[in-house]
């Protein structure tokens, strides 16, 4: 299978590629698993983060962000003690003060989805690039959400990590004109999401 070329031989970054990268998400449990992930993955390799992703996950309390929300400094202790997650105190800190916040987004706006797809006109930005130096780091959208989350509380979410949290749940679409994912996720949906 033609991919782009940065998920290279191994099965668990080809499988991220092929099945989850640039899909549309509309599930605020899945957002904020993103949202942890790449705020965790900050200075490190994205497919570090993938073989800790499980652990994320039971360390995590499956993403749920009201119970994220919640945790003391005892309980941030007990995560930074955990060789199943990158063990990093103020990102794990982060993740707390984030889920806050995002709580605060879905009061706001009735779903984290709804609050984020608005950035992007409520459906993807898709991209006709062909060839991986032509895929930015950052771009319009995510300098605009990034500075609207850091006013909302958000750590750790800059203009690069908000990039890549938007191509990892398809807000923008950059799989490369030549992968084989290219044309499964190129064309927009029918009907913009969340639209009334």
């Amino acid at each position: 299978m033609a991919g782009c070329g940065w998920e290279g031989t191994d099965p668990l970054y080809r499988q991220y590629h092929d099945t989850e990268w640039g899909v549309p998400v509309l599930d605020d449990t899945r957002l904020f698993e993103f949202i942890v992930l790449e705020s965790a993955q900050a200075g490190l390799s994205w497919l570090t983060i993938l073989r800790k992703r499980s652990g994320y996950r039971q360390a995590f309390d499956y993403f749920d962000p009201k119970v994220v929300a919640t945790w003391s400094a005892q309980d941030i202790v007990k995560r930074v003690a955990n060789p199943a997650i990158i063990r990093n105190q103020a990102k794990i800190t982060a993740a707390v003060t984030n889920a806050q916040a995002f709580l605060r987004i879905q009061q706001e706006w009735g779903s984290f989805a709804r609050y984020l797809w608005h950035f992007a006109g409520n459906r993807p930005e898709i991209h006709h690039y062909t060839t991986r130096s032509e895929v930015p780091s950052t771009s319009s959208l995510s300098n605009r959400l990034a500075g609207d989350l850091k006013q909302r509380g958000f750590r750790f979410f800059g203009p690069t990590i908000c990039y890549a949290f938007c191509q990892a749940t398809g807000v923008v679409m950059d799989h490369l004109v030549t992968c084989d994912r290219y044309s499964a996720l190129s064309t927009p949906p029918p009907r913009l999401f969340f639209s009334n």
